[in-house]
């Protein structure tokens, strides 16, 4: 079993679009024992729901294509093809909603929860889930 480590920062693109190379990391470094534990329960679930929804595609297809050695570009051509018809459009929504999660929108009161469950709630500069991610895992 490998030493447990973070995801990629949720601002990692693949085809342009934010989050998608840290889901699939995800998927990847549990496959391999070397995903932090504190990330088992919610596979699947949160933004990586979202985006699945958001392509209309199964995250256990995506986890599948991933175990079987699929690349993050593979893994989005097979989106494209087997869940909505992607357009350049697509990423820039998308990237415009992930990115801005829990910015005076319905889900500040749970970043706000989380910020202070981390100790963080001091922090004026986390005013997202992505800059919350990335300060909890020693990128901010």
């Amino acid at each position: 079993m490998s030493t447990p480590s973070f995801p990629l920062s949720p601002r990692a693109t693949v085809g342009g679009f934010f989050y998608l190379p840290r889901m699939l990391e995800k998927i990847r470094q549990h496959a391999r024992g070397a995903l932090h534990p504190d990330y088992h329960a919610n596979l699947g679930l949160g933004m990586d729901a979202r985006l699945c929804r958001f392509l209309q595609v199964d995250y256990a297809a995506i986890q599948a294509l991933v175990n079987a050695g699929q690349s993050d570009e593979d893994v989005l051509a097979w989106c494209d093809s087997q869940g909505r018809r992607l357009v350049a459009e697509d990423a820039v929504v998308w990237n415009g909603f992930v990115s801005k999660r829990g910015w005076h929108d319905e889900a500040s009161p749970l970043l706000a929860k989380y910020k202070a469950d981390a100790g963080l709630a001091d922090r004026a500069d986390i005013v997202t889930f992505f800059d919350l991610f990335d300060a909890e895992e020693g990128r901010s």
